[in-house]
């Protein structure tokens, strides 16, 4: 318990997510990205009012209990830089509670990082930021890279570039209640 009352917007969250990164992962999705690159695969994330409001302890006491099944933590959006206060909360508590490797992905380019609030703290307890805005004409979708200009930053030595080389582009998950889930850089579409 250190989120200190910090809360996310929160879009989607998948217990068990094999095309999200190295191993099994568990992926946070939060709401709300004012970028808008056009061509994006996730503009349900988008509207900062849609998704929910969590607390950054509930998420992180839920990261706790999974940790035995999983690698690892990915999170995606939206634009999770846009909530830098308490995702850092978040993933400081998940460094202090658990073994779980974490990813973040970001539209942000590297120069416009260091003009985030805040974001040297969250940044140490990321292994990989995936980072770069979506560009539909330069479309990929390997390796965790929607685009070829986007790129994969390794602020640990957890990971090298090997480890990314040979993810499913996508999965098709259905849950034990019927739901269907596609994930992955590029789900398949229903």
């Amino acid at each position: 318990m250190s989120g200190d009352g910090a809360r996310l917007r929160v879009h989607a969250v998948l217990e068990n997510s094999q095309a999200n990164g190295p191993g099994r992962r568990a992926v946070i999705w939060l709401q709300g990205c004012s970028l808008g690159c056009p061509g994006c695969f996730n503009p349900q994330t988008h509207p900062a009012q849609g998704g929910e409001w969590v607390e950054v302890d509930e998420l992180a006491n839920r990261l706790a209990t999974w940790q035995d099944n999983l690698e690892g933590l990915t999170i995606s959006g939206g634009e999770p830089l846009q909530q830098t206060k308490a995702l850092g909360a978040l993933l400081r508590s998940v460094r202090r509670q658990t073994s779980l490797s974490v990813i973040v992905f970001t539209g942000f380019e590297e120069a416009e990082l260091h003009r985030q609030p805040g974001i040297g703290d969250l940044l140490a307890c990321v292994d990989v930021l995936i980072s770069g805005r979506y560009r539909a004409e330069q479309r990929m979708a390997r390796g965790l890279l929607g685009s070829a200009n986007k790129r994969l930053l390794f602020l640990s030595g957890r990971y090298t570039p090997a480890d990314f080389a040979d993810l499913p582009e996508a999965e098709l998950i259905i849950g034990v209640d019927g739901q269907v889930t596609f994930s992955g850089i590029d789900p398949l579409q229903a």
